[in-house]
């Protein structure tokens, strides 16, 4: 509070130095409050499909302004006739963007973003990290179809409710073994919590996104519906072509290579004394189309 102290009577100096108005140390919070509203609403625009629609809005804007320069009364009539329903209107074209940033919101603890009492080994332990990545890269090559969630911050428990108990420490062999092939508990997903395997064949919520390819099955369209509805990482391994997609933060990377599968399970790490940035796959990688091995191909031309 000091430095915010300073800070603002150094500001209400400059101020008064060019005769402008003085400013308080609630006045300085409250224009950082709202320049971290406009950040975060520019964001959610950024991260989703409003942004065209956003466009849109802007060309509208400008058709107006266009329209009361040159004192085009008639249009000037019907654009103050329409503001009259046009909270209605967005709430409508909004409704799936609204309903999943109110979700995010709800969802979210940002007091354990600030106050994180993690250990040395961060969310999961090294151990656990080559677990998966070792489990997961084992299952492409026998094209064992798989799908992992891993929990971050927003809680999993209405998921978990759906699933069976398993409580067990996170291992390759354990994870090979539940999504092997007519084993009770290969069908659906398993939720990892720290270095823990807590539920297995829970039930994923499906992606409403009808941009999808329709060449993705109902485990993809599940692993990103559940990116969508929180901050969890989910693994998908396709058992029809071996490779692996991770969905994160409602978009779907399809067929990422070793390297980027394995710093982003760094990133949700997130040891204590590791530099913390915002991961960002390769240009390419979104939605990035799958195909079948080598060998599948010489065989299909044979």
């Amino acid at each position: 509070m000091h430095i915010l102290t300073k800070f603002v009577d150094l500001v209400r100096f400059n101020l008064e130095k060019f005769n402008m108005p003085s400013m308080s140390w609630t006045d300085a919070i409250e224009i950082l409050v709202i320049a971290f509203l406009i950040y975060k609403l520019l964001q959610w625009f950024k991260d989703s499909r409003a942004v065209t629609l956003l466009k849109g809005i802007i060309v509208i804007i400008l058709f107006v302004i266009f329209a009361e320069v040159f004192e085009m009364n008639a249009i000037l009539w019907i654009v103050n006739k329409l503001f009259t329903i046009a909270a209605t209107v967005i709430v409508v074209v909004f409704q799936p963007e609204l309903r999943r940033a109110l979700e995010q919101i709800g969802k979210k603890n940002y007091l354990s973003e600030i106050f994180d009492p993690q250990d040395a080994e961060g969310r999961f332990s090294d151990h656990t990290l080559e677990a998966i990545v070792r489990a997961c890269n084992e299952m492409a090559k026998v094209r064992t179809g798989a799908l992992i969630v891993i929990e971050q911050t927003s809680s999993l428990t209405d998921i978990e409710k759906t699933g069976i108990l398993i409580d067990g420490n996170v291992s390759s062999q354990l994870l090979i073994n539940i999504f092997e092939h007519n084993t009770p508990l290969h069908d659906g997903a398993v939720v990892i919590r720290g270095n823990r395997i807590t539920y297995a064949t829970c039930y994923l919520p499906l992606s409403s996104d009808m941009s999808l390819s329709k060449e993705l099955g109902t485990r993809h369209r599940a692993g990103l519906g559940m990116s969508e509805s929180g901050d969890s990482l989910t693994i998908i391994v396709s058992e029809e072509t071996g490779r692996i997609s991770l969905a994160y933060e409602g978009r779907l990377h399809r067929n990422v290579d070793q390297a980027t599968f394995r710093q982003m399970l760094e990133m949700l790490q997130n040891k204590p004394g590791t530099e913390k940035k915002r991961f960002s796959f390769k240009p390419g990688q979104k939605d990035k189309a799958e195909k079948p091995p080598k060998a599948d191909r010489r065989k299909n031309k044979a």
